[in-house]
């Protein structure tokens, strides 16, 4: 029983962006994840502690500081090209994230997804890499079901949106760009007088219908929010009240925090 120098070396190499990219790989730790990742990656090695690998070697192997016994590589998937903002129908939501860099927060958002039933995420390119083993060890698994997809966001936002209105009716009444700022609109306010954040009930007994326009939602960088080339786009400005009002707080919410609020107000109506 034992792993080769060049194993550990290799192993080793893909806590680094640019061999995960040169390589096509990713690593991931632990039983839980690595169980959950199977079901959608494809699994090129497996090192279990006290099967085909010893502590010593788990622990030079590891990225963590307290190694789970467990690390496995996998293939970095092809995936579809950047999807559209026009594809955003029947209520589907497109999050866009603008800078967002700490590893922990990505892997948070890519799981608040996954529970919310966002599949894709767009991102400027300085955004930290979804594969990037400390945002794997955040997801949990989710980035099976959950996409991931890079791109330059003010070249993709202005492409998209030209193509959108040549498709659909004026914005107000098609697809909406939701951007968190803290100069927005209270995010209630906005929701509820769409219609989005009410019971089915009372949708009817208002006039609102239960279906909705799809959105698509912009978080910002955790220092500097959404950038200005990025911000222009935004059609609906929103932000997240503070309780309680007009009443000193925190300068704001962390984002990944942030994200779960605003999904879970868009997914109310969809209970």
């Amino acid at each position: 029983m034992s792993v080769s120098k060049a194993q550990i070396k290799q192993v080793r190499s893909l806590q680094q962006k640019k061999f995960r990219d040169e390589l096509g790989l990713f690593v991931a730790e632990g039983d839980k994840c690595v169980e959950e990742l199977q079901k959608g990656f494809e699994l090129l090695y497996l090192y279990r502690e006290g099967e085909n690998a010893t502590r010593a070697e788990i622990e030079q192997m590891s990225g963590l500081q307290t190694p789970q016994g467990t690390i496995a590589v996998f293939r970095k998937p092809v995936l579809p090209s950047v999807p559209s903002l026009g594809e955003r129908a029947g209520g589907e939501v497109l999050l866009v994230l603008d800078g967002v860099q700490n590893p922990g927060n990505l892997g948070t958002i890519i799981r608040t997804c996954d529970w919310f039933g966002v599949h894709d995420i767009v991102c400027s390119r300085d955004t930290a890499d979804c594969y990037n083993p400390k945002v794997v060890q955040a997801t949990m698994g989710a980035l099976v079901r959950v996409r991931v997809h890079y791109t330059e966001l003010p070249e993709w936002l202005e492409e998209k949106s030209k193509v959108e209105s040549r498709k659909t009716a004026p914005l107000k009444d098609g697809l909406r760009i939701y951007g968190t700022l803290l100069e927005g609109k209270d995010m209630y306010e906005v929701l509820q007088s769409e219609g989005r954040s009410y019971g089915r009930e009372v949708l009817q007994q208002s006039g609102h219908t239960a279906g909705q326009p799809g959105a698509v939602i912009i978080m910002g960088n955790e220092g500097n929010g959404i950038s200005s080339e990025v911000r222009r786009y935004i059609t609906h400005p929103i932000r997240i009240p503070s309780y309680p009002r007009n009443v000193e707080t925190s300068e704001s919410l962390n984002v990944s925090i942030a994200t779960a609020i605003v999904l879970a107000e868009f997914r109310r109506i969809e209970r």
